[in-house]
Protein backbone atom coordinates (compact mmCIF):
# COMPACT_ATOMS: atom_id res chain seq x y z
CA UNK A 1 0.00 0.00 0.00
CA UNK A 2 0.85 3.33 -0.77
CA UNK A 3 2.37 5.23 2.09
CA UNK A 4 0.00 8.51 3.34
CA UNK A 5 2.11 11.32 1.29
CA UNK A 6 1.54 13.85 5.03
CA UNK A 7 3.39 11.32 6.84
CA UNK A 8 5.85 10.06 4.40
CA UNK A 9 9.49 11.51 5.21
CA UNK A 10 10.29 14.14 2.73
CA UNK A 11 13.17 14.50 0.09
CA UNK A 12 14.03 17.53 -2.55
CA UNK A 13 16.12 16.29 -5.27
CA UNK A 14 17.40 18.77 -7.52
CA UNK A 15 18.04 17.82 -11.11
CA UNK A 16 18.15 19.57 -14.86
CA UNK A 17 16.54 19.93 -18.40
CA UNK A 18 17.98 16.32 -18.90
CA UNK A 19 16.91 12.56 -20.46
CA UNK A 20 19.45 10.98 -17.97
CA UNK A 21 17.35 12.22 -15.42
CA UNK A 22 14.74 9.97 -16.34
CA UNK A 23 14.90 7.48 -13.25
CA UNK A 24 13.92 10.24 -10.75
CA UNK A 25 10.71 12.09 -13.36
CA UNK A 26 9.90 8.66 -13.58
CA UNK A 27 9.81 7.40 -9.82
CA UNK A 28 8.06 10.69 -8.97
CA UNK A 29 5.34 10.30 -11.69
CA UNK A 30 4.60 7.04 -11.18
CA UNK A 31 4.37 7.28 -7.42
CA UNK A 32 6.99 5.00 -6.80
CA UNK A 33 8.37 7.06 -3.97
CA UNK A 34 5.42 6.97 -2.07
CA UNK A 35 4.78 3.85 -3.07
CA UNK A 36 8.77 2.94 -0.79
CA UNK A 37 7.28 5.08 1.88
CA UNK A 38 9.05 8.65 1.02
CA UNK A 39 7.51 11.60 -0.30
CA UNK A 40 10.14 12.94 -3.27
CA UNK A 41 9.80 17.08 -4.40
CA UNK A 42 11.71 17.41 -7.68
CA UNK A 43 13.27 20.84 -7.84
CA UNK A 44 14.75 21.57 -11.46
CA UNK A 45 17.35 23.74 -11.95
CA UNK A 46 18.84 26.23 -14.56
CA UNK A 47 22.49 25.58 -13.95
CA UNK A 48 24.99 22.93 -12.54
CA UNK A 49 26.31 25.51 -10.50
CA UNK A 50 22.72 26.60 -9.07
CA UNK A 51 22.00 22.87 -8.73
CA UNK A 52 25.26 22.78 -6.65
CA UNK A 53 25.30 25.61 -4.55
CA UNK A 54 21.57 24.55 -3.53
CA UNK A 55 22.77 21.35 -2.64
CA UNK A 56 25.76 23.33 -0.58
CA UNK A 57 23.16 25.26 1.46
CA UNK A 58 20.73 22.56 2.23
CA UNK A 59 17.88 23.94 -0.01
CA UNK A 60 18.41 20.31 -1.78
CA UNK A 61 18.32 17.24 0.22
CA UNK A 62 19.82 14.93 -2.61
CA UNK A 63 20.58 15.93 -6.58
CA UNK A 64 20.88 13.74 -9.81
CA UNK A 65 24.45 15.20 -10.25
CA UNK A 66 27.75 14.55 -12.45
CA UNK A 67 30.53 12.58 -10.02
CA UNK A 68 33.01 14.95 -11.14
CA UNK A 69 31.34 17.96 -9.52
CA UNK A 70 29.76 15.75 -6.36
CA UNK A 71 34.21 14.59 -5.89
CA UNK A 72 34.80 18.77 -6.00
CA UNK A 73 31.81 19.94 -3.55
CA UNK A 74 32.95 17.25 -0.86
CA UNK A 75 36.85 17.94 -1.52
CA UNK A 76 35.92 21.91 -1.31
CA UNK A 77 36.93 22.50 -4.59
CA UNK A 78 34.31 24.94 -4.60
CA UNK A 79 33.11 26.83 -1.98
CA UNK A 80 31.77 26.19 0.86
CA UNK A 81 32.94 21.91 1.19
CA UNK A 82 29.96 20.08 1.56
CA UNK A 83 29.68 16.58 2.74
CA UNK A 84 27.83 14.32 0.29
CA UNK A 85 27.78 10.27 -0.67
CA UNK A 86 27.17 8.82 -3.30
CA UNK A 87 24.98 5.47 -2.69
CA UNK A 88 23.92 5.02 -6.20
CA UNK A 89 24.79 5.46 -10.04
CA UNK A 90 21.78 6.45 -12.22
CA UNK A 91 23.47 6.33 -15.71
CA UNK A 92 25.51 5.11 -18.02
CA UNK A 93 26.67 7.07 -21.50
CA UNK A 94 24.63 9.75 -22.97
CA UNK A 95 26.85 12.76 -23.82
CA UNK A 96 27.81 14.19 -27.25
CA UNK A 97 30.42 16.36 -28.82
CA UNK A 98 29.04 18.23 -31.01
CA UNK A 99 30.47 20.88 -33.43
CA UNK A 100 29.22 23.77 -35.86
CA UNK A 101 29.02 22.41 -39.38
CA UNK A 102 32.33 24.75 -40.43
CA UNK A 103 34.11 22.39 -38.15
CA UNK A 104 31.76 19.09 -38.19
CA UNK A 105 31.25 18.96 -42.15
CA UNK A 106 35.91 18.11 -43.00
CA UNK A 107 35.23 15.38 -39.66
CA UNK A 108 32.19 13.59 -41.04
CA UNK A 109 32.94 13.93 -44.69
CA UNK A 110 32.68 9.78 -45.52
CA UNK A 111 30.85 8.92 -42.37
CA UNK A 112 31.43 9.42 -38.76
CA UNK A 113 34.85 8.22 -37.81
CA UNK A 114 35.99 6.18 -34.80
CA UNK A 115 37.14 8.24 -32.29
CA UNK A 116 41.06 8.85 -33.04
CA UNK A 117 40.57 9.48 -36.31
CA UNK A 118 37.76 12.46 -35.57
CA UNK A 119 40.67 13.73 -33.42
CA UNK A 120 42.88 13.56 -35.89
CA UNK A 121 41.31 15.49 -38.88
CA UNK A 122 40.69 17.79 -36.33
CA UNK A 123 43.83 17.95 -35.27
CA UNK A 124 44.48 18.92 -39.30
CA UNK A 125 41.74 21.37 -38.70
CA UNK A 126 43.28 23.28 -35.73
CA UNK A 127 46.70 23.43 -37.88
CA UNK A 128 45.65 25.58 -40.45
CA UNK A 129 44.88 28.50 -37.71
CA UNK A 130 41.12 27.72 -36.34
CA UNK A 131 40.59 27.23 -33.20
CA UNK A 132 36.85 26.47 -31.93
CA UNK A 133 35.83 27.84 -28.65
CA UNK A 134 34.09 24.70 -27.01
CA UNK A 135 31.51 24.38 -23.98
CA UNK A 136 31.28 22.24 -21.81
CA UNK A 137 28.65 22.41 -19.29
CA UNK A 138 30.82 22.41 -16.19
CA UNK A 139 34.36 22.46 -15.04
CA UNK A 140 33.90 20.05 -12.96
CA UNK A 141 31.81 17.54 -15.30
CA UNK A 142 31.99 14.31 -16.71
CA UNK A 143 32.00 16.17 -20.24
CA UNK A 144 35.05 17.99 -19.76
CA UNK A 145 37.20 15.76 -18.19
CA UNK A 146 35.97 13.26 -21.18
CA UNK A 147 36.00 15.88 -24.08
CA UNK A 148 39.73 16.56 -22.84
CA UNK A 149 40.83 13.19 -22.63
CA UNK A 150 39.43 12.41 -26.00
CA UNK A 151 41.48 15.74 -27.40
CA UNK A 152 45.12 14.60 -25.67
CA UNK A 153 44.83 11.36 -26.94
CA UNK A 154 44.17 12.63 -30.43
CA UNK A 155 47.35 14.87 -30.30
CA UNK A 156 45.50 18.09 -29.53
CA UNK A 157 46.77 20.34 -26.30
CA UNK A 158 44.14 20.62 -24.73
CA UNK A 159 44.66 23.66 -22.22
CA UNK A 160 46.17 25.55 -25.69
CA UNK A 161 44.65 24.51 -29.25
CA UNK A 162 40.82 25.46 -27.76
CA UNK A 163 38.96 27.83 -26.42
CA UNK A 164 36.69 26.92 -23.34
CA UNK A 165 33.54 28.35 -21.47
CA UNK A 166 30.94 27.14 -19.84
CA UNK A 167 27.72 26.76 -20.69
CA UNK A 168 24.49 24.73 -19.48
CA UNK A 169 23.16 22.39 -20.97
CA UNK A 170 19.50 23.66 -21.83
CA UNK A 171 21.52 26.82 -22.98
CA UNK A 172 24.13 25.05 -25.64
CA UNK A 173 22.20 25.25 -28.69
CA UNK A 174 21.27 28.97 -28.31
CA UNK A 175 24.97 29.89 -27.99
CA UNK A 176 25.97 27.58 -31.07
CA UNK A 177 23.51 29.39 -33.06
CA UNK A 178 24.67 32.83 -31.87
CA UNK A 179 28.14 32.41 -32.68
CA UNK A 180 28.94 32.21 -29.04
CA UNK A 181 30.80 28.84 -29.11
CA UNK A 182 31.66 26.52 -31.93
CA UNK A 183 31.36 23.11 -30.58
CA UNK A 184 29.76 21.34 -27.03
CA UNK A 185 29.69 18.14 -24.76
CA UNK A 186 26.55 18.10 -23.49
CA UNK A 187 24.05 15.37 -22.79
CA UNK A 188 20.99 14.26 -24.36
CA UNK A 189 19.27 15.53 -25.86
CA UNK A 190 21.13 18.50 -26.86
CA UNK A 191 23.29 17.52 -29.28
CA UNK A 192 20.17 16.22 -31.56
CA UNK A 193 18.17 19.54 -31.05
CA UNK A 194 21.35 21.33 -32.06
CA UNK A 195 21.37 18.70 -35.46
CA UNK A 196 17.83 18.98 -35.91
CA UNK A 197 17.37 22.68 -36.14
CA UNK A 198 20.89 22.78 -38.82
CA UNK A 199 23.30 24.05 -36.68
CA UNK A 200 25.87 21.31 -36.19
CA UNK A 201 26.60 17.79 -36.10
CA UNK A 202 27.82 15.18 -33.49
CA UNK A 203 31.33 14.33 -34.32
CA UNK A 204 32.09 11.70 -31.01
CA UNK A 205 29.73 10.29 -28.98
CA UNK A 206 30.91 9.55 -25.21
CA UNK A 207 30.24 6.12 -25.07
CA UNK A 208 33.05 5.95 -27.77
CA UNK A 209 35.69 7.30 -25.36
CA UNK A 210 34.82 5.38 -22.43
CA UNK A 211 32.22 2.39 -23.06
CA UNK A 212 29.41 2.23 -20.45
CA UNK A 213 31.03 5.37 -18.22
CA UNK A 214 29.24 6.38 -15.51
CA UNK A 215 27.26 9.60 -16.15
CA UNK A 216 25.11 11.20 -13.62
CA UNK A 217 24.81 9.55 -10.04
CA UNK A 218 22.54 10.65 -6.94
CA UNK A 219 24.68 12.33 -4.17
CA UNK A 220 22.86 13.29 -1.14
CA UNK A 221 23.52 15.46 1.69
CA UNK A 222 25.60 13.39 4.49
CA UNK A 223 23.64 14.97 7.30
CA UNK A 224 20.26 14.27 5.82
CA UNK A 225 21.51 10.14 5.10
CA UNK A 226 22.52 10.52 8.73
CA UNK A 227 19.02 11.20 9.61
CA UNK A 228 17.09 9.58 7.57
CA UNK A 229 18.47 6.27 6.96
CA UNK A 230 15.23 4.62 6.49
CA UNK A 231 14.53 7.18 3.82
CA UNK A 232 17.55 7.02 1.99
CA UNK A 233 17.01 3.05 1.63
CA UNK A 234 13.53 4.05 0.47
CA UNK A 235 14.96 6.42 -1.83
CA UNK A 236 17.27 3.99 -3.10
CA UNK A 237 14.79 1.46 -3.64
CA UNK A 238 12.22 3.45 -5.38
CA UNK A 239 15.12 4.26 -8.02
CA UNK A 240 16.22 1.05 -8.85
CA UNK A 241 12.79 0.31 -9.54
CA UNK A 242 12.31 3.23 -11.71
CA UNK A 243 15.90 2.23 -12.97
CA UNK A 244 14.68 -0.94 -14.66
CA UNK A 245 11.59 0.72 -16.31
CA UNK A 246 13.79 3.66 -18.02
CA UNK A 247 15.68 0.78 -19.94
CA UNK A 248 13.08 -1.04 -21.22
CA UNK A 249 12.14 -0.39 -25.02
CA UNK A 250 7.95 -1.04 -24.49
CA UNK A 251 8.55 1.81 -21.53
CA UNK A 252 10.70 4.48 -23.85
CA UNK A 253 7.35 6.18 -25.38
CA UNK A 254 5.76 6.66 -22.35
CA UNK A 255 8.63 7.79 -20.91
CA UNK A 256 10.02 10.24 -23.61
CA UNK A 257 6.72 11.83 -23.57
CA UNK A 258 6.83 12.52 -19.50
CA UNK A 259 10.16 14.27 -20.24
CA UNK A 260 9.06 16.16 -22.87
CA UNK A 261 6.88 18.22 -20.27
CA UNK A 262 7.46 22.33 -20.09
CA UNK A 263 8.31 21.26 -16.45
CA UNK A 264 10.92 18.73 -17.42
CA UNK A 265 13.58 18.42 -20.75
CA UNK A 266 10.80 20.28 -23.02
CA UNK A 267 11.25 19.19 -26.25
CA UNK A 268 9.78 16.96 -28.85
CA UNK A 269 9.31 13.75 -27.43
CA UNK A 270 10.91 12.05 -30.67
CA UNK A 271 13.86 13.59 -29.85
CA UNK A 272 14.18 12.59 -26.65
CA UNK A 273 13.20 8.97 -26.91
CA UNK A 274 16.23 8.88 -29.63
CA UNK A 275 18.85 8.44 -26.76
CA UNK A 276 16.18 6.15 -24.72
CA UNK A 277 16.00 2.58 -24.59
CA UNK A 278 15.28 1.16 -28.47
CA UNK A 279 16.06 4.49 -30.05
CA UNK A 280 17.20 5.32 -33.40
CA UNK A 281 18.97 8.14 -34.91
CA UNK A 282 22.52 8.79 -35.29
CA UNK A 283 23.59 11.87 -33.59
CA UNK A 284 22.88 11.08 -30.01
CA UNK A 285 24.60 8.53 -27.14
CA UNK A 286 21.89 6.23 -25.68
CA UNK A 287 21.60 6.56 -22.08
CA UNK A 288 21.74 3.33 -20.07
CA UNK A 289 19.79 2.98 -16.65
CA UNK A 290 20.08 -0.77 -15.51
CA UNK A 291 22.25 -3.16 -17.28
CA UNK A 292 26.41 -3.35 -16.93
CA UNK A 293 25.95 -2.15 -13.35
CA UNK A 294 24.49 0.47 -14.33
CA UNK A 295 23.09 1.89 -10.93
CA UNK A 296 25.97 0.33 -9.10
CA UNK A 297 28.41 3.55 -6.75
CA UNK A 298 31.92 1.82 -8.20
CA UNK A 299 34.75 3.64 -6.34
CA UNK A 300 36.54 2.97 -9.37
CA UNK A 301 34.66 5.14 -11.43
CA UNK A 302 35.40 7.54 -8.53
CA UNK A 303 39.23 7.17 -8.30
CA UNK A 304 39.09 7.67 -12.64
CA UNK A 305 37.86 10.73 -11.93
CA UNK A 306 39.69 12.21 -9.03
CA UNK A 307 42.73 10.90 -11.59
CA UNK A 308 42.05 13.08 -14.57
CA UNK A 309 40.94 15.95 -12.08
CA UNK A 310 44.32 16.16 -10.99
CA UNK A 311 45.65 15.53 -14.08
CA UNK A 312 44.10 18.73 -15.19
CA UNK A 313 43.72 21.03 -12.10
CA UNK A 314 45.12 20.69 -8.64
CA UNK A 315 43.80 18.84 -6.08
CA UNK A 316 44.34 19.57 -2.25
CA UNK A 317 47.91 18.38 -1.22
CA UNK A 318 47.16 14.75 0.48
CA UNK A 319 44.34 13.58 -0.77
CA UNK A 320 44.34 9.27 -1.07
CA UNK A 321 42.09 9.01 -4.16
CA UNK A 322 41.57 5.01 -2.63
CA UNK A 323 40.63 6.16 0.62
CA UNK A 324 38.65 9.39 -0.74
CA UNK A 325 36.94 7.44 -2.71
CA UNK A 326 35.48 4.60 -0.35
CA UNK A 327 34.24 7.66 2.22
CA UNK A 328 32.29 9.40 -0.92
CA UNK A 329 30.96 6.25 -2.58
CA UNK A 330 28.93 3.65 -0.47
CA UNK A 331 28.10 0.52 -2.02
CA UNK A 332 27.10 -0.72 1.34
CA UNK A 333 23.66 1.34 1.17
CA UNK A 334 23.30 0.21 -2.20
CA UNK A 335 23.71 -3.41 -1.38
CA UNK A 336 20.94 -3.26 0.95
CA UNK A 337 18.56 -1.23 -0.99
CA UNK A 338 18.71 -3.45 -3.90
CA UNK A 339 18.19 -6.85 -1.89
CA UNK A 340 15.43 -5.58 -0.97
CA UNK A 341 14.00 -5.71 -4.43
CA UNK A 342 15.45 -8.95 -5.07
CA UNK A 343 18.33 -7.62 -7.58
CA UNK A 344 21.26 -9.55 -7.64
CA UNK A 345 25.09 -8.72 -6.87
CA UNK A 346 25.92 -6.66 -9.97
CA UNK A 347 28.64 -8.27 -12.35
CA UNK A 348 31.71 -5.37 -11.95
CA UNK A 349 33.71 -4.79 -15.39
CA UNK A 350 37.95 -5.74 -14.22
CA UNK A 351 38.59 -2.42 -16.01
CA UNK A 352 38.32 0.52 -16.91
CA UNK A 353 36.77 0.03 -20.64
CA UNK A 354 38.42 3.12 -22.37
CA UNK A 355 39.65 3.00 -26.08
CA UNK A 356 42.55 5.18 -24.67
CA UNK A 357 43.27 3.91 -21.71
CA UNK A 358 46.44 2.32 -20.99
CA UNK A 359 44.42 -1.28 -19.77
CA UNK A 360 45.58 -0.92 -16.01
CA UNK A 361 43.20 -2.66 -14.03
CA UNK A 362 40.85 -1.29 -11.47
CA UNK A 363 39.74 -2.55 -8.18
CA UNK A 364 35.94 -2.55 -8.02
Amino acid sequence: MPAERSSAPAVRIGLLRLTDAAPVVLAAARGLFEEEGVAAELVVEPSWANLADRLSYGFLDAAVILPPLALAMALGLRQPATRLIVPMSLSLNGNSVTLANAFAAPILEGGRPEPLEAGRRLRHLLARGRQPVLAVVHAWSTHDLLLRYWLAASGIDAEHAVGWTIVPPAAMVDALASGRIDGFCAGAPWGAVAAAAGLGRTIVVSSAIWRDHPEKCLAVRASWAERHPDALQAVLRALLRAAARCDDPAETPALAALLAQPSFVDVPSGVIAASLAGGEGGEVDRSRFAPHAATFPQSAHARWFLHQMARWRELPAGIDPARFAADIYRPDLYRSAASAVGLPPPLLPARIDSAFCDGASFEG
